[in-house]
C-alpha cells in the first residue's frame, strides 16, 4: 500500500470510523481486502489505538464535567517527564494527557461526574504527586466542537438585532 493510500485511509476512519470497508474500499480506492489487511496493520502497528464516538453529553440526561488542568512539575535525577506522565495517565478520570511547551508542562483533561469529584480528584491525587508544583483548573462550560466535529446546528444566529 502506498503512503498515500494509507494516509486516505486514516484521515477516512478519522472522518467517521463506522464506514462500512465497501465504502472506505471506494473512497481509497483499494480493493475490500486490501483496506481490512490495512486496518489491521495500523492496530497491529499501534498507530489506530481504538474508536470512540463523540458524545454531546449535554443532549444527555447524565451529567458529565470536562476540565483542563494545567500541570507544572519539577523534575529532579531521578524523575523525568515520561514517569509523571505515566503516573498521570495511570487514572481512569485521566481522559487526555500531553506534555506541552509553554506556561505550564501538562495539559491534562479529566472527565467526572461532578465538579466535586474533578476538585476531589485533582486535590487527591494529582496536586500531592512529588513533582507537581501547581495547578491551574479551567471547567469547560459549554462545547460547540469536539475531534473535529460541530456541535451546533449551524443556523442559529443568537445575536440581537440593532437597528438605528
Amino acid at each position: 500500500m502506498t503512503a498515500s493510500a494509507r494516509d486516505a485511509l486514516l484521515e477516512s476512519l478519522l472522518e467517521n470510523a463506522r464506514y462500512s470497508t465497501e465504502d472506505l474500499a471506494r473512497m481509497t480506492g483499494l480493493d475490500a481486502s486490501e483496506v481490512e489487511a490495512a486496518i489491521a496493520d495500523l492496530e497491529a502497528d499501534g498507530v489506530v489505538r481504538g474508536y470512540r464516538p463523540v458524545v454531546d453529553w449535554e443532549s444527555t440526561d447524565r451529567e458529565r464535567v470536562r476540565a483542563v488542568v494545567e500541570v507544572n512539575v519539577e523534575l529532579d535525577r531521578e524523575t523525568g517527564y515520561a514517569d509523571v506522565a505515566e503516573r498521570l495517565a495511570g487514572y481512569d478520570a485521566v481522559d487526555t494527557l500531553r506534555l506541552v511547551s509553554g506556561d505550564y508542562d501538562f495539559h491534562v483533561e479529566i472527565l467526572g461526574e461532578s465538579m466535586r469529584d474533578v476538585s476531589a480528584f485533582i486535590a487527591d491525587e494529582v496536586a500531592p504527586l512529588p513533582a507537581v508544583t501547581q495547578t491551574v483548573t479551567h471547567y469547560a462550560m459549554t462545547t460547540y466542537k469536539e475531534s473535529g466535529v460541530d456541535f451546533g446546528d449551524g443556523d442559529d444566529d443568537d445575536r440581537l438585532s440593532v437597528s438605528p
